[in-house]
């Protein structure tokens, strides 16, 4: 299973249009009707706060994808930010704007299910960033050409 990241839902909508790559979006559609991909509810804010446009018309048409945090991913989300590093990653613009913050939220999904986490962010040294997150919990984490190869796809 796999929990995408706003960026990467962002990223599909803007570069690979629907008209174009009509055999990706088969298979990604394929992939969501079969409950194969999923994400959070802060996702879907996090859209929704942006430029309206493909992506947040998605986004309405699979509400169901974007799941609201339960208990035990709530419980992994204070258990990412009582690591004194991790609480960086909460950005303080954003919070001042009333911006919205999905990222501990993506990972502590993909941590409730089992599932991988699919982002456009990189591993770096001493960030706080998705991938730094998912690595100091043992978390699976993919970029989206990673998603990709993980099924197989060829175009």
């Amino acid at each position: 299973m796999y929990v995408l990241d706003t960026n990467v839902i962002s990223a599909l909508h803007k570069n690979y249009y629907r008209k174009r790559f009509v055999s990706l979006w088969k298979q990604f559609d394929q992939l969501v009707a079969e409950g194969m991909v999923t994400s959070t509810r802060e996702a879907y804010h996090e859209l929704h706060d942006g430029v309206l446009g493909a992506d947040t018309e998605w986004a309405k048409a699979n509400a169901d994808v974007f799941a609201t945090p339960d208990a035990n991913e709530a419980a992994f989300v204070a258990q990412i930010y009582s690591v004194p590093h991790f609480q960086a990653n909460i950005e303080k613009q954003k919070l001042i704007r009333g911006g919205r913050n999905a990222d501990a939220f993506i990972v502590a999904r993909a941590y409730a299910i089992g599932g991988s986490v699919v982002t456009l962010e990189r591993l770096k040294p001493n960030a706080v960033k998705i991938p730094n997150i998912c690595d100091h919990f043992g978390i699976s984490c993919l970029d989206l050409e990673g998603f990709m190869e993980k099924e197989g796809w060829v175009f």
